[in-house]
């Protein structure tokens, strides 16, 4: 482990992982003073324990993920790292094709990869290998659908499962928004907070 007490800066972070993995890094981006590192998915893990361990990204911030419909590879995600004590961004990306969908989890080199995996896997569909509890975070078990791909419709796809999701159109009488008068669909009318009653 590195001494906390020296404080780096982003390029001499970067110039450490380049030196170690510069090869394995496809592609290196600089924009508004934070970098972003392009990677092959099955290098993740050995450049994601390196970076905590080595260089002291110690917080996970966020996973992302990309649906990059009608490419090939399909899918990218992105890795949001912060050094707490360095005070430096790192921005991790790798592609996945759609027919292999999955990647290695990190969730044992930063625990708080764990749901934000589950909830790439509910929204997306992507599988990440090794995972403690790979299952729905948002919907329901069964749900056959990945709401967050570019071909789901924004209007939502039927769904036969009456023991778990409403069969019927629930009124929203008596709740705390109603839609404004129209005669456009549901999807196209904004629901506005009832006005308090005089």
């Amino acid at each position: 482990m590195p001494d906390n007490s020296i404080r780096m800066t982003e390029q001499e972070l970067l110039h450490s992982l380049a030196n170690v993995y510069g090869p394995k890094i496809q592609h290196q981006a600089e924009f508004r003073g934070e970098t972003t590192c392009a990677i092959a998915a099955n290098d993740l893990r050995e450049i994601s324990k390196f970076c905590r361990d080595k260089l002291l990204f110690d917080y996970l911030i966020d996973i992302t993920s990309i649906d990059d419909f009608g490419e090939e590879p399909r899918f990218e995600i992105v890795y949001h790292l912060y050094s707490m004590p360095h005070a430096v961004h790192l921005r991790l990306k790798l592609k996945v094709p759609e027919d292999s969908g999955a990647v290695d989890t990190i969730s044992d080199i930063w625990p708080t990869a764990n749901w934000h995996e589950r909830e790439i896997y509910d929204m997306m569909g992507i599988r990440f290998n090794g995972h403690p509890d790979l299952r729905r975070i948002l919907m329901w078990d069964g749900y056959p659908f990945f709401p967050l791909r570019k071909d789901f419709p924004l209007e939502g796809l039927p769904s036969e499962m009456p023991d778990v999701a409403f069969t019927k159109v629930t009124p929203l009488e008596g709740g705390p928004f109603v839609t404004v008068p129209s005669t456009a669909t549901s999807k196209d009318r904004e629901p506005r907070a009832r006005p308090p009653e005089l």
